[in-house]
């Protein structure tokens, strides 16, 4: 079936015209001519902006050439919603006009854009109702513009409420001066209530600028990058001649503006002079037990010296409690270093180790581990007196023997499990001993105390196997 195409379009009521590639009209249907009020001969062969002339400079004009140029630089139909577009009546006067466009290739038989078809309808009455609609909303749209202001007030005014009442200090600053815009409470209570809304930071806060803080910043406009405080010291201007000294955890956050650039800067942190002077306090404290705990220790040592050398043979014992001694001070000295929160499993093991023979004769392996004080001192008598057992009687009695430690970890719930062996190498044929002493107690029930914990001492020819299985509570952050 062959359809004729002109002849359908030319009886249907929508409005459609044909433009060459020149814009020149060269075919309208009937109900294009009723709608422009215009005849075929007034048309045809007439270029389009001549045929319905408009100010080039005109929105219309714009719009409508635009939408021409698109169809034949992309090959796709290109559609205008609405667009205002005079014509002249047939008495002369302009008519006010609102259309809604559609522009469509035609193509030839080689696949080229030969014609633009438009399909135009008049949408001056739509337009007109629409508009009448709209004066009628004008009331109430001021209503719900006024109701979301007064919404957008009460946000603005608790959001402002919040920043003041942030427990952290808070600042605004502008410019590459650092101009003050907005300070909270906490903010002017670091500063002695001075005042800084309007002002650069060279004049608020002079005493900031000679230590450093105004280049800090400066970097961060220049880098754009943000600048993290960790306890950082300053000295600020006081009631008093002698300046406040406190301690900051900040941060300078730079602001971009639209186009990218650094607007101003954010400064957001704590005060933390009261936990630095705290933790400052405790560490005078530890020293001073520690050598407190020191001057007990040599108490100690006189007393057990003034004892053994009124007792016949009592040399061997001497040495032997002078070096559990101090493997116990050396062991206080490593948890004192740490203000008796936790100390490394590994540094435990091997300062143990230093207090009787050579590390070299040693293997280590195995991941570290922070140690609660008791298991610490725990752990480090138990190497102790592996370590003096092996000289007297293992591997470390002789020149070429060699001892290995490794260990695991093993996460379980909110404990670790530890499992350490101790496993000595090219030493003399090793045989059970016949009676246990101080020492190989110890070894067995060190961690006795500590959770549930296993140690077994297996008496191999080859060198003794000690192994250690303890489940043991994390130290807490």
């Amino acid at each position: 079936m062959t359809i004729n195409f002109e002849a359908l379009l030319t009886d249907s009521p929508n409005p459609y015209v044909l433009l060459d590639r020149s814009l020149k009209i060269v075919w309208t249907n009937d109900a294009y001519l009723r709608t422009t009020m215009r005849s075929r001969d007034e048309l045809i062969g007439v270029p389009m902006f001549t045929a319905f002339p408009s100010d080039p400079e005109s929105e219309s004009y714009r719009l409508l050439e635009h939408s021409f140029n698109q169809v034949f630089k992309t090959g796709k139909p290109d559609e205008i919603a609405l667009i205002r577009y005079d014509i002249v009546k047939p008495d002369g006067s302009m008519d006010v006009r609102y259309w809604s466009a559609t522009h469509t290739p035609v193509r030839n038989q080689a696949g080229d854009i030969s014609y633009l078809l438009q399909h135009t309808v008049d949408v001056t009455e739509l337009h007109g109702l629409r508009a009448m609609s709209e004066e009628i909303g004008v009331i109430k749209r001021a209503d719900a513009v006024q109701a979301r202001n007064l919404d957008l007030s009460e946000e603005t005014h608790q959001l402002k409420a919040l920043f003041e009442q942030a427990p952290g200090f808070i600042a605004i600053l502008s410019g590459p001066e650092h101009r003050f815009q907005m300070v909270n409470e906490a903010y002017r209570k670091l500063v002695g209530k001075r005042d800084l809304i309007g002002k650069p930071l060279a004049e608020a806060l002079p005493e900031v600028i000679e230590q450093g803080f105004g280049d800090l910043l400066n970097q961060v406009r220049a880098t754009q990058q943000p600048f993290v405080g960790r306890r950082i010291k300053v000295e600020l201007a006081g009631t008093q001649s002698d300046p406040l000294e406190r301690f900051l955890d900040f941060l300078y956050q730079p602001i971009f503006s639209d186009e990218g650039q650094v607007s101003g800067i954010f400064v957001q942190g704590h005060d933390v002079t009261e936990q630095v002077e705290t933790e400052e306090r405790q560490k005078l404290l530890m020293n001073e037990l520690n050598h407190r705990v020191k001057n007990t220790l040599a108490i100690v040592q006189g007393l057990a010296a003034q004892t053994f050398r009124t007792l016949d043979g009592s040399q061997d014992a001497r040495r032997t409690f002078n070096l559990r001694l101090g493997a116990l001070a050396s062991a206080h000295d490593l948890l004192t270093r740490s203000n008796w929160e936790a100390a490394g499993l590994l540094e435990t093991i091997k300062s143990s180790v230093e207090a009787v023979v050579e590390l070299e004769r040693f293997t280590f392996n195995g991941r570290d581990l922070s140690l609660v004080p008791q298991t610490a001192v725990s752990l480090a008598m138990i190497i102790h007196e592996l370590c003096t057992n092996a000289v007297k009687y293992g591997a470390l009695s002789v020149p070429d023997g060699r001892v290995d430690i490794h260990w695991t970890v093993e996460e379980v719930d909110d404990d670790c499990v530890l499992t350490l062996s101790w496993t000595e190498q090219d030493g003399p044929p090793v045989t059970a001993p016949t009676r246990s002493g101080f020492g190989s107690r110890l070894i067995k029930h060190g961690f006795s105390a500590e959770h549930s914990s296993t140690v077994s001492l297996a008496f191999e020819p080859e060198g003794l196997i000690c192994t250690i299985a303890a489940r043991l509570p994390r130290p807490t952050a």
